[in-house]
């Protein structure tokens, strides 16, 4: 498995170049397949994140879409205040949607975010803060279970209620767009999506690595033991609800870091992202690869997004309906999603 992951990683990282031959090269690979890849390592790196919650602490959250549009909210603010006067209103300091809106000054909460370094950090701090609060009441009221995947599914829709309001400062119904550079590199250029890309892949493994050496130490073993028997856990001693949101605010932090990974490839980010479908397709992807490990988790989220990227094209009315078959298949029949068919196959038993 680690050598088939290792291989993959390679792979991928051939994308960019293969993409940098001849049009009329055997091998050149076109711009949408390194565009539509790199969004998928990100969708890669919030299955991992909700594999960790899901997987290993038990904690089936049906919000963590929120997690990854704070994040990519977070990196938006950042590209917004780098258009300057380069706006259509060429205001220096308002964004376009400011300016059209009426505002005569910038919001206190957006102040900082010129500078990639603060931005990067409210990456991770914004969603890593909603989830310690979130986890916090919810874990010490002793909320598991569905009860504890509905708050979280209603988190994530009132953000996206909220969001949505031209006077919350955030661009209302638009969102962001309308990006022109990151780090003084113009965006629309094929180095900036090489470097993305590159940027999106060494996060991919460097997420796994933190998760894999997390789950093989002691406090991890304490986490399965959480998710599997969390009574008994508690019994033995164990603060359940510190070793939860430990882990919760970590997989939010991580759907954030997608989240900001994934607005400048697209190039657009909205309230749209915070819809309640988006978490729940994420946990369709750590259901289809295999929950609790990890490779099935960036498996799945690959798998998957191949097959919508197909079938939306093919078929657009069929997909919703392919989604939930999938889940259903998956729950019925392989329990341990692809992961486990893979075990299977490899002991020389049916699936």
């Amino acid at each position: 498995m680690r050598a088939g992951l290792g291989a993959a990683v390679g792979l991928l990282a051939l994308l960019p170049a293969l993409n940098a031959l001849p049009t009329d090269h055997a091998l050149h690979v076109s711009d949408f397949i390194v565009s539509v890849t790199g969004k998928w390592i990100c969708y890669a790196i919030l299955a991992l994140s909700l594999d960790l919650a899901w997987g290993y602490a038990g904690i089936l959250s049906l919000g963590h879409g929120a997690f990854f549009a704070l994040g990519g909210y977070a990196i938006g603010m950042h590209l917004m205040r780098l258009i300057g006067p380069r706006g259509a209103y060429g205001h220096p300091v308002l964004p376009d949607f400011m300016v059209f809106l009426g505002y005569t000054q910038l919001p206190w909460f957006w102040r900082g975010f010129e500078y990639f370094p603060y931005a990067a950090l409210m990456v991770l701090l914004v969603p890593g803060a909603l989830a310690l609060v979130v986890g916090f009441l919810a874990f010490r009221s002793r909320i598991t279970g569905v009860y504890l995947s509905i708050l979280t599914q209603a988190m994530t829709y009132a953000l996206m209620l909220a969001f949505f309001r031209n006077d919350m400062g955030f661009g209302g119904n638009n969102g962001f767009t309308d990006f022109k550079e990151l780090l003084g590199m113009p965006l629309a250029t094929p180095r900036a999506r090489a470097a993305l890309f590159y940027a999106s892949l060494v996060a991919l493994v460097a997420a796994f690595l933190i998760c894999s050496v997390l789950t093989r130490t002691k406090y991890g073993r304490v986490l399965t033991a959480i998710r599997d028997a969390e009574s008994r856990a508690r019994f033995l001693g164990y603060d359940t609800a510190r070793h939860k949101l430990f882990a919760f605010v970590l997989s939010a932090m991580l759907a954030g870091l997608a989240g900001a990974l994934y607005v400048p490839q697209v190039g657009i980010i909205n309230p749209g992202e915070f819809n309640p479908g988006n978490s729940i397709e994420a946990v369709i992807w750590v259901a289809v690869g295999g929950r609790g490990t990890l490779v099935g988790a960036v498996l799945g989220a690959f798998s998957v997004n191949a097959l919508k990227t197909w079938l939306t094209s093919a078929a657009p009315d069929l997909w919703l309906f392919a989604l939930g078959g999938l889940f259903v298949v998956v729950t019925l029949f392989l329990p341990r999603g692809l992961i486990g068919v893979f075990d299977r196959l490899r002991k020389g038993r049916a699936p």
